[in-house]
């Protein structure tokens, strides 16, 4: 229950942040909080069957078919929840890939969920690739 609890709090700062940053998602006080219980039951229930659903896209897209789907999920919850308003499909997209960016940030730095960006310099770890870590630069494993 704290672990929900936690994500919960996670999206709704996220949901949040994203609804002051981008100008085509308004939401109020309740709408956000209303928005973002069914947004987290939506994550939990319906994404995993539209992700399995969607198959064949997400591999042809490398992945990328994710974003689609999670904006759908936020257009559906602006235009379910009163008081939670996304304007256009475009509008959902870039709040998704925000709420995205937010939350893998934040769940990286409270240490909750499958999340962690991981920042190695050559040299600094004990893990080295086949190659002996003869890559140039910084690596971020995500």
């Amino acid at each position: 229950m704290v672990a929900f609890l936690k994500r919960w709090l996670i999206l709704a700062l996220a949901v949040m942040l994203t609804t002051e940053i981008l100008p085509g998602i308004h939401a109020t006080s309740m709408g956000l909080i209303a928005a973002t219980l069914l947004l987290s039951v939506l994550n939990a229930f319906v994404r995993p069957a539209l992700v399995l659903l969607s198959l064949p896209l997400l591999v042809f897209s490398l992945g990328l078919f994710v974003l689609v789907i999670n904006a759908l999920l936020l257009w559906w919850v602006g235009s379910i929840v009163k008081g939670f308003h996304v304007d256009s499909f475009m509008s959902a997209f870039w709040g998704s890939l925000v709420i995205s960016v937010i939350s893998l940030l934040l769940n990286s730095l409270t240490k909750s969920g499958d999340s962690r960006i991981r920042v190695r310099r050559r040299g600094s770890g004990p893990a080295r690739g086949s190659d002996g870590g003869s890559g140039s630069g910084p690596v971020i494993d995500v």
